[in-house]
This record gives structure tokens, sequence and C-alpha cells, in this order.
């Protein structure tokens, strides 16, 4: 998809930092776009590799779901006076909060196109980025169930 280019008075097209944050949000997606339209919550996740009173019939394979997030700068500063002043740092949790609910839902959505009744043995890991950004990965094993 072509796009337009404004270019400076001089012929130079603006070329920095800045711009492409710019560019970049300009053409992102909204936070509805990165979910999933509605996640099959009929899904069982657990955290251990058993369910009482099911038996696995099949297992399926891993799952995966991750985001990469990060807070604009005037809550990242809010954040750093939080750090020195001590209390918890609300916009961090809240971030980070989102990120889970995200990866969750994609990863409920890879185990529902694959038929699956149950996603056990669920994980959550993070990493650091760069800055403020941070990336979580929601993984686990899909499996069909007995009935």
């Amino acid at each position: 998809m072509a796009q337009d280019i404004d270019f400076l008075p001089s012929g130079r097209y603006p070329c920095g930092p800045l711009t492409v944050a710019l560019e970049q949000r300009k053409n992102k997606p909204s936070e509805e776009e990165l979910l999933p339209v509605e996640p099959d919550r009929t899904l069982l996740l657990l955290n251990s590799d058993i369910i009482p009173g099911r038996e696995i019939k099949k297992i399926l394979g891993l799952v995966q779901g991750h985001t990469v997030f990060a807070i604009w700068l005037g809550k990242d500063l809010s954040a750093l006076v939080k750090l020195v002043l001590g209390g918890e740092l609300t916009e961090y949790t809240d971030m980070m909060g989102r990120a889970r609910v995200i990866a969750t839902n994609r990863m409920i959505a890879q185990a529902a196109g694959m038929g699956a009744d149950a996603i056990i043995n669920v994980r959550y890991m993070t990493t650091s980025v760069v800055g403020s950004a941070a990336e979580l990965l929601a993984y686990g094993t899909a499996v069909k169930l007995s009935d």
C-alpha cells in the first residue's frame, strides 16, 4: 500500500527518531484490533498437567500468545518519581495486566483453532525489550479431553 510522503520545503524527507515514532504511532492498530474477536471461554486453563476427573485423550501441541507493550513517556516519568519516593508502580501494573490479557487471549485463540478442550501447564514469561517496553509470552500445551 503506497503512502504519501510529506517532504520539507527543502525537498528532504524529515527523518529522525521522532518522525519514525510518530509514523509508527499513526499506523499502529488499535488495542481492539490486537485482541481476538471473542476468545473461547469454554477452554480450561490450568497451570498443572492433570485435570481432576478428566482424562487427556490427545496432546495437540504447544500454543502461545505474546505481545510487547510500552507505556508513554508521561506515565514512565510518573513511575520514575514513584520509584524514588516508594509505592506501587501502577502504570506498569496496568501495562502488564493489559499485556497478560492480550497474550492469554491469543494463546486461547490458537488452541481453539486446533480444536482443544483445555490448555495445561500454562506459564507466563516476561522479558525487558528496551526502556519501559516489555514482552509478555503466555504458553502451554493444548489438549483434547475425554468425554
